[in-house]
C-alpha cells in the first residue's frame, strides 16, 4: 500500500505497518500468510486479540487495517476478494459511568446545610452557601441535567408543589418530582434572594439562580467551581465530583434502591432507554445479589427443608 494512495502521515503508515506485522505473525504461528489468509483467519485473529483483553476500540483498529490492505490487493487484482469485507467491527465498550457512594453524597449535603446556616459571614459568603446548599440538594433529588439545573425559571420555587416541569433536551417537557427537602432550601434561597441586601438585579431576574453573565443565570463553571469546593470540605478529591457525576449518582442509587430501567428513563430525561442502558450492571449486581440471598440451594440464601411423602 503506497504512502501517496493514502495519503497517510507518517505516524500512520508506523501504525498500519505494526498491525500487519502483528497479524502476520499470527498468521504464520496458524499456518497461514497474508495473501492465503481466509475470513476464519481474521476471525480467529480477532479472538487472539480479545483473550488477550486488548481494548475493543484497538481491535477495532487492527480489523479496519486489514481490511485497508485486503481492499488494496483486490484493487490491484492480487486477490479476488477481501475476506474482511464482511467481517463487523468489535463493540466499542462503553466505560462505566463515575459516581459516588449515597454516604459520600450524604456527607456533601450535611456540610452544605450546616454552611447554609452560618450567619456569622458576609451576605454575599451567605448567598453561596445557601446557592450551592439548594443546587445540590436539587440535582441529588431530580437527576437534572447541569444546562437544566442552571437555567431553571424563578417560577420553578413553588413551595406548594412536590413537581417541577422541565424544558430538556429537544425542547421536551418533563414533570420530575421534588424531595422535601429541595423544596425548604428553594424556598430559603428565594427568601434570601428577594432580601433587602440582595441586589435590584436579583430581585427582578427571571432566573432561579441569576448571575451577572451573557445568560443572565449561573453558569456551569461557576456551579461546578463552588461544588469541587464543597468536596473538598467534605474530604472528596476534586477530581470526583462534577454536577455530571451527581446525576449518575443519583441514577445509580435509585437503581440500586429498586428502581427499575424504564422510572430511571423518564426522570433522566433520555429519549432512547439504550442511553439509560449504561447503568444496566447496577441492576445486574441487584439480580446476582437477590439470587444469592433468595435462592433456597445458593450458599447465602435460606435453608428450605423439603419434606417426602
Amino acid at each position: 500500500m503506497h504512502s501517496a494512495e493514502r495519503g497517510a502521515a507518517q505516524n500512520t503508515l508506523q501504525s498500519y505497518q505494526r498491525d500487519l506485522d502483528n497479524y502476520q505473525n499470527h498468521l504464520m504461528d496458524n499456518n497461514s500468510n497474508l495473501l492465503a489468509a481466509t475470513t476464519t483467519d481474521i476471525r480467529s485473529y480477532l479472538q487472539f486479540l480479545a483473550k488477550k483483553s486488548v481494548a475493543s476500540s484497538t481491535q477495532a483498529r487492527h480489523l479496519s487495517t486489514i481490511r485497508q490492505f485486503y481492499k488494496f490487493l483486490y484493487a490491484e487484482a492480487i486477490r479476488s476478494d477481501n475476506p474482511a469485507g464482511s467481517i463487523e467491527s468489535p463493540r466499542k465498550t462503553r466505560p462505566l459511568p463515575k459516581t459516588l457512594s449515597v454516604e459520600e453524597v450524604a456527607n456533601m449535603l450535611a456540610i452544605a446545610e450546616r454552611d447554609s446556616h452560618q450567619t456569622n459571614q458576609t451576605y454575599a459568603g451567605h448567598y453561596r452557601a445557601v446557592r450551592i446548599h439548594v443546587l445540590l440538594e436539587l440535582l441529588y433529588a431530580t437527576g437534572l441535567r447541569v444546562s437544566e439545573l442552571i437555567s431553571l425559571p424563578i417560577e420553578c420555587a413553588n413551595p406548594s408543589s412536590r413537581f417541577m416541569m422541565v424544558t430538556g433536551k429537544g425542547s421536551k417537557d418533563r414533570m420530575v418530582p421534588l424531595s422535601q427537602k429541595s423544596i425548604t432550601a428553594m424556598k430559603t434561597f428565594v427568601e434570601l434572594s428577594r432580601s433587602k441586601k440582595s441586589g435590584t438585579e436579583i430581585k427582578r431576574s427571571p432566573w432561579l439562580f441569576p448571575a451577572s453573565s451573557s445568560s443572565g443565570h449561573l453558569t456551569r463553571q461557576a456551579f461546578a467551581r463552588d461544588l469541587k469546593t464543597l468536596a473538598q470540605k467534605a474530604a472528596i478529591p476534586a477530581k470526583r465530583v462534577s454536577p455530571h457525576i451527581l446525576r449518575h449518582a443519583f441514577a445509580s442509587h435509585l437503581l440500586q434502591n429498586g428502581a427499575d430501567l424504564r422510572s430511571v428513563q423518564i426522570l433522566l430525561g433520555h429519549s432512547d432507554i439504550s442511553t439509560t442502558q449504561i447503568y444496566t450492571h447496577i441492576l445486574e449486581d441487584r439480580l446476582r445479589q437477590l439470587v444469592e440471598d433468595n435462592h433456597p440451594l445458593s450458599s447465602s440464601g435460606k435453608t428450605t427443608t423439603i419434606k417426602l411423602q
